[in-house]
């Protein structure tokens, strides 16, 4: 039997929410299928499931808050058969988690209202300006209990039921306090970072006007639906890079450090309402220029509108920051942990440059690396950062 587990979607998660069950007991489930969707301090996360099987059994009720590690599920293993089904479990699990009355019996219902001997069932009188009321205090005048001659809803009945009813947040609160989770939850991952990772940092100038001139050529013979960001080929430049120089494209586990399968670059996006965001683009060295484009205007777009899934939050090997839409010349971030290394960019400027043995001006960027003293050293990150600069030199080697 296979447990399914809330997983953790970073470090600064412990606990998510399950918004909705896309499986029931009886249907398979392969690798890498969306089974759930779990609410997070910073998004709605479409959460995969890594192992094939069948579902079992759903262990966690829609609304329940669990913490990282909870088995939401379980699978049987191929060709593996139940003991026994649970279909009340499931059946509760499968429906929103509401407060029911205690019964003695599982059989036992709630006792209808008292009619009296003899007399035919009667609808509920309500007063017209009762039902008005109702309306735009937008109470359900069926729920409310008559008060009035015979059980007739009035006025006063109406005023109480909405008085006494909960009181959804305005949105804009609603929204606020969200913000306030968000960032609760990005300082205690950014005070742990600090606080356990050894920092140095790094930064180098680049040349970016061969990288310029290529792109907009390229670009050219495009619509503009087809266009290519200068941002894709510094992200595709430092995945490269990562792919050479291992020791920044990993974790730091308690064991030591572990490199990465692969380049999952974490791009940095801000959200509308506040904070941010750095899921990851999978296998970034062997996608084309158009594919990342492609793969980070769907990213952001999700991000934004809080759909993203699960291996998008917790795969990333190395993050990538780019402030330069915000006007900054340099950012010099802060390790996302179990991460060992982010890059970043400022804007492209045009600066006083020494090129080829003289003085002028140059369209530049600022790039920078902070990276883990455990995991690297500063010479190391020195050949990291000029290995990025190579690759913008060459921009025809990016394409493919």
């Amino acid at each position: 039997m296979i447990e399914f587990k809330m997983p953790a979607l970073g470090s600064d998660m412990d606990e998510g929410t399950l918004q909705e069950w896309l499986v029931k007991p009886g249907d398979p489930v392969t690798r890498g299928q969306v089974v759930a969707v779990v609410e997070t301090t910073k998004a709605a996360v479409e959460i995969e499931c890594w192992r094939e099987g069948t579902v079992q059994d759903l262990l966690v009720p829609i609304g329940e808050t669990v913490q990282v590690g909870t088995a939401l599920a379980t699978l049987l293993e191929p060709g593996e058969i139940a003991e026994s089904p649970r279909q009340e479990r499931t059946a509760t699990a499968m429906a929103p988690a509401v407060a029911e009355p205690e019964t003695n019996t599982a059989s036992q219902k709630p006792p209808a209202p008292p009619q009296p001997t003899g007399t035919p069932h009667r609808r509920r009188w309500v007063s017209p300006a009762a039902r008005r009321l109702a309306t735009s205090l937008n109470v359900d005048v069926n729920a409310v209990a008559g008060n009035g001659p015979q059980g007739a809803v009035t006025l006063s009945d109406v005023e109480h039921a909405a008085a006494s009813a909960p009181r959804e947040k305005p949105r804009a609160a609603a929204a606020a306090d969200r913000a306030a989770q968000m960032r609760k939850s990005i300082a205690a991952a950014m005070s742990r970072s600090k606080r356990e990772i050894p920092h140095y940092y790094l930064a180098n100038e680049i040349l970016m006007e061969r990288a310029l001139t290529w792109l907009t050529e390229r670009n050219a013979q495009r619509p503009i639906t087809e266009r290519v960001l200068p941002a894709v080929l510094q992200l595709k430049a430092v995945a490269v890079a990562a792919q050479r120089f291992g020791e920044f494209n990993g974790f730091w586990r308690e064991q030591g450090y572990e490199p990465a399968s692969g380049v999952h670059a974490g791009v940095a996006i801000a959200l509308r309402g506040g904070g941010l965001v750095a899921p990851a683009i999978h296998d970034v060295p062997e996608k084309d220029l158009d594919e990342l484009m492609a793969d980070l205007t769907d990213l952001v777009a999700r991000a934004r509108a809080g759909s993203l899934r699960s291996s998008e939050m917790s795969d990333p090997s190395i993050t990538i920051t780019n402030l330069g839409e915000q006007g900054v010349d340099a950012v010099f971030g802060v390790i996302y942990p179990p991460q060992v290394a982010l890059v970043g960019f400022g804007k492209p400027a045009q600066r006083v440059c020494a090129v080829d043995g003289g003085i002028r001006i140059a369209t530049t960027v600022q790039s920078s690396l902070a990276a883990d003293h455990r995991a690297s050293d500063g010479h190391r990150g020195a050949l990291f950062l000029a290995a990025i600069n190579e690759l913008l030199q060459q921009p025809e080697d990016l394409e493919k």
